[in-house]
């Protein structure tokens, strides 16, 4: 193999890291629950930042809990760094995560997170997924939201599940035994 050889390797495998995490989002602010729980291997873990702390398939049941009741979810992808090594990678993703979520009162309270995630991942069956994802939050701010019926999408409706048709973006994830 030549040296091109393994770059375009490993440029291919960060690719796909980097579609990875964007599914994550995707799975969390649509309300994905079965896209989410592809993108660990079996072992994985979860520490997301005191919220919750164990394996992947809690975390699963955590978020299936949670996003119910959430008003929104958009996680925003900024930086992110990946090292990759055979089948077996590294990477800090910086995001902003903002939510509207319901307070104690029966109104709405906006919630915004600075968030690195640090990640390990690894190839299985031919897929890069989550070994461990631990979450820091460089910044929180909740403040009240005052939230106009018909302003805010339900992440399950999405528009994007009725306009784009490639399985990319279908509900419950693309056919992992395909590339």
């Amino acid at each position: 193999m030549t040296s091109d050889d393994q770059a375009l390797g490993t440029l291919l495998d960060k690719e796909a890291i980097r579609e990875l995490v964007l599914l994550y989002s995707r799975s969390v602010d649509r309300k994905d629950i079965d896209l989410l729980r592809t993108l660990y291997t079996e072992d994985a873990t979860d520490t997301h930042g005191g919220d919750y702390d164990g394996d992947a398939a809690g975390y699963c049941a955590f978020i299936a809990q949670s996003v119910p009741h959430m008003q929104y979810s958009g996680h925003h992808v900024c930086n992110h760094l990946i090292s990759v090594s055979g089948d077996e990678g590294e990477g800090e993703v910086y995001a902003i995560a903002c939510h509207v979520i319901p307070d104690r009162a029966g109104g709405w309270i906006e919630d915004i997170r600075w968030v690195r995630y640090i990640d390990r991942y690894r190839r299985d069956e031919g897929r890069w997924r989550f070994a461990r994802r631990v979450v820091t939050y460089d910044y929180k701010s909740q403040r009240p939201a005052q939230i106009e019926d018909g302003t805010i999408g339900d992440g399950t409706g999405d528009a994007s599940y009725s306009v784009l048709s490639q399985r990319l973006f279908a509900r419950g994830g693309r056919d992992l035994s395909l590339p």
